[in-house]
């Protein structure tokens, strides 16, 4: 039981022990479905736990040179990269941390297909395509919205991939299910199949939501063995959600309470736009532990953020007391996909980086003071 109370506010705690059992969970699915699962840092880069991943998944996917130099340097691993385009003075050094390279178009890949054999070891090429198909309502996340960047559409291919290609990868997923899995698979199919013969994998990208509860497990793992069966090909998936899914929460601490034409407000001592940005960005209301269902009885807040942006806040909250300074509230689930988009908007204080140990130890990881804040600036 982690005691909240020993955690420095604000901090990002991690728990030990509900991660573990993720990548149990994943690890079972990789092993049942004859499957490669690896961990998308785009969701989750917390490199102190990279040991432990590595324990349970075959590896780890990158979006741009420092996310491959991470993992080759704390998973000890070169990364299946993919970026929406290279820069052309990084890509040699992008080539030397990674095992795989996606390329998002034909064109790039005929700019840097040569440089490919030089690099020492080898490198499996493979070319990223749009399915045209998405089950993802907001378009911010949709990789399938008309006119997405993201992907060689399948009228821009011919008969045949280019010479070296030996994968094609696909991501229209965001915290989806098995069946949405199926859906796009029936449309990735329709469109691709006649490559197969020419490949040695596809990449399925992210958003199997497997470690949510009610998700179909065993529906995806037939999925995936049927896949393989009736093609032969290796099968890779890089979740970066469901890793990190429900293991930490974000410890805040209540600074004042301020009520302007009845509307109350409990301002924290963290910012929703520089450290919770999806929750604006989707959006989405974070659950806080101990908040309850509204009615006449209840004590409605909006929670405010301590950023100067007047949208930095989130409504609206019902608790049995009144919120006072000094009361601790935790927001549910603030592990992935919120650490990697932090900033130190306003210079406020980026929250600590801790983890409760399987042992019920409190590890305070990382803290951030001012020469974070002036060290990103000039």
């Amino acid at each position: 039981m982690i005691d909240y109370s020993k955690a420095p506010s604000p901090s990002f705690l991690l728990d030990e022990s509900r991660l573990r059992r993720n990548l149990e969970l994943i690890s079972s699915v990789q092993e049942r479905a004859g499957v490669s699962v690896i961990l998308a840092l785009k969701g989750f880069s917390m490199w102190r736990v990279f040991p432990l991943v590595k324990q349970y998944l075959k590896g780890a996917t990158a979006s741009s040179l420092h996310e491959a130099r991470l993992i080759y340097e704390e998973m000890g691993v070169r990364a299946h990269t993919y970026s929406p385009a290279y820069v052309p003075s990084e890509f040699e050094e992008i080539l030397s941390y990674s095992s795989h390279v996606t390329f998002n178009s034909l064109s790039e890949y005929e700019r840097f297909k040569d440089r490919l054999p030089g690099t020492g070891h080898t490198v499996s090429a493979g070319l990223r395509v749009n399915p045209e198909y998405s089950e993802v309502e907001v378009d911010l996340y949709n990789p399938a919205a008309p006119g997405s960047r993201l992907g060689v559409a399948p009228d821009n291919l011919g008969d045949r991939l280019p010479e070296g290609i030996e994968g094609l990868h696909f991501h229209t997923l965001c915290e989806s299910s098995s069946f949405d899995l199926e859906k796009v698979l029936a449309a990735f199919e329709h469109h691709f199949s006649r490559f197969f013969p020419q490949l040695k994998w596809v990449n399925f990208g992210g958003g199997h939501l497997m470690t949510r509860k009610g998700y179909d497990v065993p529906h995806l793992i037939n999925l995936l063995q049927r896949f393989r069966e009736r093609t032969g090909l290796e099968v890779i998936l890089e979740p970066g959600s469901a890793i990190a899914w429900e293991t930490g929460e974000l410890v805040t601490t209540v600074l004042d309470v301020v009520n302007n034409r009845g509307v109350q407000t409990a301002i924290v001592d963290v910012s929703f736009t520089a450290h919770m940005p999806d929750t604006l960005e989707m959006p989405y209301l974070p659950k806080i532990l101990g908040s309850v269902e509204g009615g006449a009885d209840r004590h409605t807040y909006r929670i405010g953020g301590v950023s100067c942006l007047a949208g930095d806040y989130k409504a609206e909250y019902h608790f049995e007391r009144p919120l006072e300074p000094g009361d601790r509230l935790i927001f549910w689930d603030m592990i992935h996909y919120t650490m990697v988009k932090t900033s130190t908007f306003n210079g406020v204080k980026h929250p600590d980086i801790c983890m409760w140990t399987v042992d019920n130890q409190l590890e305070v990881v990382r803290q951030f003071g001012y020469k974070d804040f002036k060290g990103r600036l000039s």
